[in-house]
């Protein structure tokens, strides 16, 4: 049967709507939610998928949740019987997941009459706590459940009845539990938003016609994508860069890829890499597939629609048990900030020697992880969570920006104010670390400093990269300065290890400073 076609101008128009829809419903969960780091800093996304668990499109949040929500999808379909009404939620980094604080939701959307589901809406967010051995459930521990409380794929609503007994059991196990249920609520309330779109446009304009347009999109960004890497030299293309170490004195880790481009395809083979950590840095094959596929979008057409035709451009190898593979189970939580960023630099330093003016120069490669917690005055219990800024690499083009959140993640600053509200802590300083991007004809991205002084006892953590090796530069330009971390504590600096928990008391200052981006090109 001839598959019927949109004319281009109406696939055009839905592409945009569909992505407005997405961007539609993500400002419904910012509004909604409660937390600074959902409300303030905007670490969630969301997105849109079809009938068979395709991509149809996607908000323009964090390419981290959005490269490997589908496998959340895949693995509703796989665990639940869906009805009208239901909601599924997951956390669990081998069942759909990321890391355990990015919690998904995944809900069905039945057209009337249907028996199955014509689209499956998505939100992924990153909750403040989710229980663990320290607030903010970044820490590095050496087993998954001791990082936080694992949720399989399992119902939150049954037909539009809200699982009380599931509610409470979530409620027990996370600090701050008041705030995590309302964030909760913000996230059912985007879904149904994004529902209320689709269903409104399938009755506008009819199934078939929707179906048409999200299939003549994917065939258009495969297309799209196909050409952009038949212009590239054919060949297998090496690079491997190390992690510093797992948190537990075992390192540098390598991650080593092997990129086959051919026939407008791309094939990455990732076994070389080191086995599995003990520590959380590993990073499930979602998230391998995610960097992959966000570096191949970099240097596609700036207007392609980012769906399931992009996917389809890509062939991940990875070995079970290693690094980028590893078996429950296997800590993770750093995978998804860490290690995916170090994906990113090994993905671009492949695609240099076949590219070499359109590859950038290794960003910070690392999300600074910054999370602390305690108790206030009234018993209850807080915790605050972020991600610190560092400096973008350059290009062959223009010097990278300064102070800015690159690649896996595009979340904002925490306001200061909105800080030192929430939290017993006052910011000394937050300012650009002048002189720490690399050297070059186009300048790294300088980094950041920030000064944080406890007010009360805190336990806070430190999730970092970058700070004993330097961001490389591109083309003859110059590394980036390392990141640092220390703590000013009655006159004396006490430098701490990228990976640590400790305890801060009233007065004692936390000194952050982020690794600035490589240059790109030799100074003339």
């Amino acid at each position: 049967m001839p598959r019927r076609r949109v004319d281009p101008v109406r696939q055009e128009v839905f592409h945009h709507l569909y992505s407005a829809w997405c961007e539609e419903a993500g400002v419904r969960l910012q509004r909604s939610a409660i937390s600074p780091n959902i409300r303030e800093r905007a670490d969630f996304s969301v997105a849109v998928f079809d009938r068979r668990g395709a991509l149809v499109a996607q908000a323009a949040h964090i390419p981290v949740h959005l490269g490997s929500a589908g496998d959340a999808v895949a693995a509703v379909r796989a665990e639940l019987e869906l009805r009208p009404g239901d909601v599924a939620i997951l956390n669990d980094p081998y069942a759909g997941g990321t890391h355990l604080p990015d919690v998904t939701m995944v809900r069905p959307v039945f057209l009337p009459g249907a028996r199955s589901p014509e689209w499956f809406v998505v939100n992924r967010a990153h909750h403040a706590d989710v229980g663990g051995a320290a607030p903010g459930s970044m820490a590095i521990a050496a087993d998954l459940h001791a990082e936080g409380f694992v949720v399989p794929p399992v119902h939150l609503r049954r037909r539009g009845v809200l699982q009380r007994d599931l509610w409470r059991l979530f409620a027990r196990n996370v600090r701050g539990a008041d705030e995590r249920l309302v964030d909760l609520a913000a996230q059912e309330a985007s879904l149904a938003q994004l529902d209320r779109r689709l269903a409104a446009a399938a009755a506008e304009h009819g199934v078939a016609t929707l179906r048409a347009v999200q299939d003549q999109l994917a065939d258009h960004a495969e297309r799209a994508g196909a050409a952009m890497l038949r212009g590239l030299p054919a060949g297998t293309y090496r690079a491997a860069d190390v992690l510093e170490d797992d948190g537990f004195g075992h390192g540098p880790l390598r991650l080593a890829l092997a990129l086959t481009l051919r026939g407008g395809r791309a094939t990455f083979d990732w076994t070389a890499s080191s086995d599995a950590a003990v520590g959380g840095v590993n990073a499930n094959r979602g998230i391998v597939l995610a960097a992959c596929v966000y570096a191949l979008r970099c240097l596609c057409p700036g207007r392609l629609p980012m769906n399931d035709g992009v996917f389809r451009l890509v062939r991940l190898v990875t070995r079970p048990g290693s690094l980028v593979d590893p078996r429950s189970p296997s800590p993770v939580a750093g995978g998804n900030v860490e290690t995916s960023q170090r994906l990113v630099d090994v993905v671009f330093a492949a695609l240099a020697k076949a590219a070499p003016e359109r590859a950038p120069a290794a960003s910070a490669g690392t999300m600074s992880n910054f999370s602390f917690g305690g108790r206030r005055a009234d018993g209850g219990e807080f915790t605050s969570y972020e991600t610190i800024p560092g400096g973008a690499g350059a290009t062959a083009q223009r010097a990278g920006q300064a102070a800015i959140q690159t690649h896996m993640t595009n979340t904002r600053n925490t306001p200061i104010e909105e800080l030192e509200h929430r939290a017993p802590v006052r910011v000394v300083a937050l300012s650009v670390r002048r002189g720490s991007g690399g050297a070059g004809a186009q300048r790294g991205g300088d980094g950041m400093r920030k000064v944080v002084e406890a007010l009360a006892p805190l336990r806070a953590s430190f999730l970092g990269e970058r700070h004993r090796t330097r961001p490389p530069g591109a083309r003859g330009g110059g590394a980036g300065a390392p990141g640092a971390l220390c703590v000013l504590r009655r006159g004396r600096r006490v430098r701490l290890p990228a990976k640590a928990t400790f305890a801060l008391q009233p007065g004692d200052r936390v000194v952050i400073d982020t690794p600035g981006g490589g240059g790109c090109g030799r100074r003339r």
